[in-house]
């Protein structure tokens, strides 16, 4: 059954904020963080995260900048609908909405993971809009490379029933995705949304709408944003992790060939969850690139 997701009192040091919601014109509800005031920063998260993992980010940068986080839908505190077409599309779609809805114009962008495709989607829709772009681990072109333990979970015959069940992605990332480790609130943040079957639909939908070959439905949404990424003549600072297990070394030289002009650090013992793994060193980069 789906419930909503509250925050329970021992995370509240972790994750003290107060989520805002949308109603989408989908009918469902967004939530999302919109914290401090200053230039807009917005940050789009991916799979199997959620607005939490860009907490310490906030807590950074909220004093001089206004901080906007959705949770995109299914993931987070957001709804979590069982008959909702889970594409890369309607995820772009509904953080646009979000933007148009706060009468946002320009702004900056940090994306991680599948927000990579989500943000630089909005991100390529809107170029002159784009002030500042920042990357953390992630893709938003077409790739043939996907690790193993991915590809499971992609599997048409068990792969959902795996992640739904098991919590196949969301828990294994708790130690698979950070190379130093979690704290036990970190974990309990991470896994909190993803509770039950019901509630873990997208990370399993996620998983299933990797375009990995032409035919598939969001190949064409992928390709036009890689085709667009540039159009992006903002300043752009990429942050990497050097022990991701997903986002690897690869990815990171693609987006140095796509952005050769892009500033540029490599954190060789942080893993994918680099705000995690290199949490102050990345804030305070982070902080650095915005304000300058």
């Amino acid at each position: 059954m789906v419930k909503a997701i509250t925050i329970p009192a021992n995370l509240k040091t972790e994750y003290p904020f107060t989520p805002k919601s949308l109603t989408l014109k989908s009918g469902y509800k967004l939530s999302y963080l919109d914290e401090g005031s200053g230039p807009v920063v917005i940050m789009a998260h991916g799979n199997p995260t959620w607005s939490f993992y860009y907490r310490n980010v906030v807590k950074k940068l909220q004093s001089k900048f206004r901080v906007i986080v959705p949770d995109h839908i299914g993931c987070g505190l957001s709804d979590k609908p069982q008959d909702y077409d889970y594409t890369l599309k309607n995820h772009i779609d509904n953080l646009d909405e979000l933007i148009s809805s706060l009468n946002i114009n320009d702004y900056n962008i940090i994306v991680h993971d599948w927000g990579g495709a989500i943000g630089m989607g909005l991100a390529t829709r809107h170029p002159q809009n784009v002030q500042k772009a920042i990357i953390l681990n992630t893709a938003a072109f077409t790739s043939k490379l996907i690790p193993k333990t991915i590809n499971i979970c992609k599997n048409p015959l068990f792969g959902e029933w795996l992640v739904r069940k098991f919590n196949a992605f969301a828990w294994p990332a708790t130690f698979m995705a950070t190379n130093i480790g979690l704290s036990k609130e970190a974990k309990e943040g991470y896994l909190l949304p993803y509770n039950n079957y019901e509630n873990r639909i997208a990370t399993a939908r996620f998983v299933k709408d990797i375009p990995m070959t032409s035919t598939h439905p969001s190949w064409n949404t992928l390709k036009d944003i890689e085709n667009k990424l540039e159009t992006l003549e903002c300043p752009k600072l990429i942050l990497w992790g050097e022990k991701d297990f997903c986002f690897n070394m690869k990815f990171y030289n693609r987006w140095t060939q796509i952005f050769p002009n892009a500033n540029r650090k490599v954190f060789k013992n942080a893993g994918h969850y680099i705000l995690e793994d290199a949490r102050d060193e990345v804030n305070e980069d982070i902080l650095k690139f915005l304000s300058e």
